[in-house]
C-alpha cells in the first residue's frame, strides 16, 4: 500500500485579522520516491461564488465597479476594478450565496442561476474555491437598489456584450474570473450560433 504523499507536520496561525493566514511545514514524496521538507503560506478566506447576468434580448451584461485595494497596490491608479458580480459562500450552499450577492451588489432578485464551472483561483497561495455562475435578467427583473452592504461602495454598469469583450483587450477589464464568464458566455452564443447553422 502507498504512503500519504503528503504529511503535515506543523501547522502555525501567523495571523486572523481579516482573514486566516497558516505557515505549513509538511513532508512530500518526490517522484523519485524521496521524501523532502517543505514550508509554504496558505491564505483561507473561505470559498466563494460569482455570476454574470445576462439579458440575451439585448445582449448585454451586468457587472460592477468597486474599489480593490490589493490591486491599487499592485499598479492600478485609482484601486477601482470591474468584475463579475462575487462574495464569500458564508456557509451558505453556492447557489444561495451568489442569489443573496447578487441582490446585495446588483440589486437583482434572481429565479434562475446555472452553474457553469468551479476554479481554484490562485492555488499557489489562496485555498479559494470559487463558483461560477450564470443568469438571464431582462427590464422585468425585479430589482431593489443594490449597492453592496456594510462599507461596500458598489457601482452596478449594464454594458453591451461586446463592449465588455473589446474592454478585456483594452485591459479595462483585468479580473480573472470575470474575463472566465465573459468568455464562457462568448463561446455560450457562438455555440449555439454555430449549431443553428
Amino acid at each position: 500500500m502507498q504512503p500519504e504523499r503528503v504529511q503535515i507536520t506543523e501547522e502555525k496561525l501567523l495571523s486572523d485579522n481579516w482573514y486566516v493566514l497558516k505557515r505549513y511545514t509538511f513532508n512530500i514524496l518526490g517522484k523519485n520516491g524521496q521524501w523532502t521538507t517543505q514550508q509554504r503560506e496558505a491564505y483561507d478566506r473561505g470559498n466563494g461564488a460569482t455570476i454574470l447576468l445576462h439579458n440575451p434580448h439585448t445582449d448585454t451584461v451586468i457587472l460592477t465597479r468597486q474599489f480593490r485595494l490589493p490591486t491599487y497596490v499592485n499598479g492600478n491608479p485609482d484601486g477601482l476594478l470591474i468584475e463579475a458580480c462575487a462574495g464569500l459562500l458564508d456557509n451558505d450552499d453556492p447557489e444561495m450565496a451568489i442569489r443573496r450577492e447578487t441582490e446585495e451588489e446588483t440589486g437583482f432578485r434572481l429565479t434562475a442561476v446555472q452553474k457553469v464551472l468551479e476554479a481554484y483561483m490562485s492555488p499557489g497561495s489562496v485555498t479559494e474555491k470559487l463558483f461560477f455562475y450564470l443568469a438571464e435578467y431582462t427590464a422585468d427583473t425585479e430589482r431593489n437598489a443594490g449597492g453592496g452592504v456594510d462599507e461596500e461602495e458598489i457601482d452596478t454598469l449594464e454594458l453591451p456584450l461586446q463592449q465588455a469583450m473589446t474592454m478585456i483587450e483594452t485591459g479595462e477589464i483585468c479580473d480573472g474570473k470575470t474575463i472566465m464568464l465573459l468568455q464562457h458566455l462568448r463561446l455560450q452564443q457562438i455555440a449555439k450560433a454555430f449549431t443553428q447553422n
